[in-house]
């Protein structure tokens, strides 16, 4: 049958789901622990939400079935990908993903903590910064005491490392 013969409330729409956390391609997806666990914990509650879902209405269950599955389809992609990232197996006296950096603008003075984390994990409310920004990069393997440049353009940041906690 064509569908020019099928009435209009019978089409259902396809589910839009915006794309998780921005991963380059080729790009290890790592992972902290805490991230890990989010994911999964993510997951149970789509799951938990899906099980709920009211099957009284058919076409109502169909679509919200539908943008949990597409959901749970992009999580499970990233669970499955995932590189957990052993801070104890690291040196801890440099910056990898998990340490939380304290560091110095030298330009103002001004201080600032963030931890560096995985894609999924970034939070700037937080202040979880991901693997794959321009500032976590320019920090990455730096120690206590040496000087991070970050270039935005024709300006340079330069940050002094005071701090690595793990």
């Amino acid at each position: 049958m064509s569908r020019g013969f099928v009435k209009e409330d019978d089409q259902e729409e396809v589910p839009l789901v915006p794309p998780r956390a921005d991963l380059p391609t080729g790009t290890e997806n790592f992972v902290t622990q805490n991230g890990l666990d989010s994911l999964l914990e993510e997951k149970e509650i789509l799951l938990r939400e899906q099980e709920n879902l009211d099957a009284s209405q058919e076409k109502e269950y169909r679509i919200s079935f539908n943008h949990i599955n597409a959901k749970l389809q992009l999580l499970n992609e990233r669970i499955n990908s995932a590189k957990i990232i052993d801070p104890t197996k690291l040196p801890q006296d440099e910056i990898h993903i998990g340490a939380k950096v304290t560091f110095k603008n030298t330009a103002n003075n001004s201080t600032q903590t963030f931890q560096v984390v995985g894609v999924d994990e970034a939070n700037i409310s937080e202040k979880k910064i991901s693997f794959i920004t321009p500032l976590a990069k320019a920090l990455m393997h730096k120690k206590v005491g040496e000087q991070a440049i970050l270039n935005l353009g024709e300006k340079k940041n330069t940050f002094e490392i005071l701090k690595i906690e793990y």
